[in-house]
C-alpha cells in the first residue's frame, strides 16, 4: 500500500513538472511568434535567429532592417509582457494563498489602484513636489512611487480585513472596493489638474499598454520584478502552512506576521513595477492562479512557478491580440484582459455562492 501511494505521488509530481516544462516551452514559442507579428511580418526563422543573436549564441542572417525592428521594438515589448504577466500572476497567487481566497486579485483589493495613484501623483506633481525622487532614483522614481502606493494599500487592506480570528474575505473585498473608489477619484482629480502633455501620459494608465516598452524599461522593471519572481517561491512552504489557517501555521513554527510582511512587500514590488511600466492591467492575478490551482493543485511549490509561466504566456497572447485585432490601430491591452477576466470573475463568484449554499 505504501508503495502504491509513493508511486502515485511520484506520478503526480512528474505530471506537474512536465506541465510546467510544457508551459515554459509554449512561452518561448509564443515569444518567437510575437516578435514576428506586426505591420511588417517577419518569419519565425528570422525572429528566432535574431533572438538567439541577442543572447550571443549565433550570428543572425536576417537583414539589418529585420534585426532593427525585432531587437529595438518588438523584442523589448514581448519581454516586458512576459515580465509583467509573470509578476501579476505570481503576486496574485501569493496573495490568494495569504488571504486563503481565490478572489484576492491585486486589482480587486486595491493594490493596483494604490500603485497607479502613486505613479499618477508623481507624473502630475513630480516636477514641483516630488522632484527629489527623480534626483535620488532617476529612471526608477516612477517604480519606487508605484511600489510605495501598492505596499501602503496592501497593508491597509490587510489591517482592515484581519482580526484575531483570521482574515475576513468580505472585509477584504469591501476594503479593496473602497480603496479602488478612493484612488479612482483621486486619479480623476489629478487628471483634471494635468496639462496637455501629462494628459497624454495619463491616458496610458487608464487602460494599460505596453506601447512604451524599450530596453531601458525592460531593464528597470525587470530588475525589480526579478526580486518578486526569485524570492516569492521561497515562501511556498509558508504559504502552504497558511492554507491550514494562521493558528495551525503558528503551531507548525511559522512566524505568521513576518511572513505576511515579506509576502506583501514582494507582491507590492512586483505589482508596483508592473503598473509603473504598463499601467492598469487587471485580472491577470485572478485568472491565472485559479486555472493553475484547478489543474495542478494548491501546492505553492508548483503553483507559483506555473503561474509565472502561464501569466507571461497569457499577457503575451493578450498583447498580440491587442496589436492585431484592429490593426493598424492598437487596442489597449488592459481592455483585452478585462474582457476576458470580467466574465471569469462573475463565474467564480456564482460558483462560490452555489458551493457555499450546498
Amino acid at each position: 500500500m505504501n508503495n502504491s501511494v509513493s508511486i502515485g505521488l511520484t506520478a503526480r509530481e512528474l505530471r506537474i513538472k512536465w506541465s510546467i516544462i510544457s508551459l515554459s516551452v509554449a512561452l518561448l514559442l509564443c515569444l518567437v511568434i510575437s516578435v514576428g507579428i506586426g505591420p511588417m511580418p517577419i518569419s519565425m526563422l528570422d525572429s528566432f535567429s535574431v533572438i538567439l543573436s541577442k543572447v550571443g549564441l549565433i550570428e543572425s542572417s536576417a537583414s539589418q532592417a529585420v534585426q532593427s525592428i525585432v531587437s529595438s521594438i518588438r523584442l523589448p515589448r514581448s519581454l516586458l509582457a512576459i515580465l509583467v504577466g509573470a509578476a501579476l500572476a505570481v503576486s496574485g497567487a501569493a496573495m490568494q494563498g495569504l488571504f486563503r481566497n481565490p478572489l484576492a486579485d491585486p486589482g480587486l483589493i486595491g493594490v493596483t489602484g494604490g500603485a497607479s495613484l502613486a505613479a499618477v501623483l508623481l507624473i502630475v506633481l513630480g516636477g514641483s513636489s516630488f522632484s527629489f525622487l527623480y534626483t535620488v532614483f532617476g529612471d526608477y522614481a516612477l517604480m519606487v512611487a508605484a511600489f510605495c502606493g501598492a505596499f501602503t494599500t496592501t497593508m491597509l487592506v490587510s489591517k482592515v480585513a484581519t482580526t484575531q480570528f483570521g482574515t475576513s474575505v468580505t472585509s477584504m473585498l469591501l476594503a479593496g472596493i473602497a480603496i479602488g473608489i478612493v484612488t479612482g477619484a483621486a486619479v480623476g482629480v489629478l487628471t483634471f489638474l494635468a496639462d496637455d502633455a501629462q494628459l497624454r501620459t495619463l491616458t496610458f494608465w487608464a487602460m494599460g499598454s505596453l506601447g512604451g516598452a524599450s530596453w531601458s524599461t525592460v531593464l528597470a522593471a525587470g530588475s525589480l520584478i526579478t526580486i518578486t519572481l526569485v524570492f516569492m517561491p521561497s515562501q511556498a512552504k509558508n504559504l502552504n502552512a497558511l492554507l491550514l489557517g494562521e493558528s495551525e501555521a503558528r503551531h507548525l513554527g511559522v512566524n505568521v506576521e513576518r511572513v505576511k510582511r515579506q509576502i506583501i512587500m514582494l507582491a507590492a514590488i512586483g505589482v508596483g513595477a508592473s503598473v509603473a511600466v504598463s499601467g492598469m492591467i487587471g485580472f491577470v492575478g485572478l485568472i491565472v492562479p485559479h486555472i493553475i490551482r484547478l489543474t495542478l493543485g494548491p501546492d505553492h511549490r508548483y503553483l507559483l512557478l506555473a503561474s509565472a509561466a502561464l501569466g507571461g504566456l497569457f499577457l503575451l497572447v493578450a498583447d498580440m491580440i491587442s496589436r492585431t485585432i484592429i490593426a493598424p490601430a492598437e487596442l489597449p491591452i488592459g481592455l483585452i484582459t478585462t474582457i476576458i477576466g470580467g466574465p471569469f470573475f462573475i463565474y467564480m463568484v456564482i460558483y462560490r455562492t452555489r458551493s457555499n449554499a450546498l
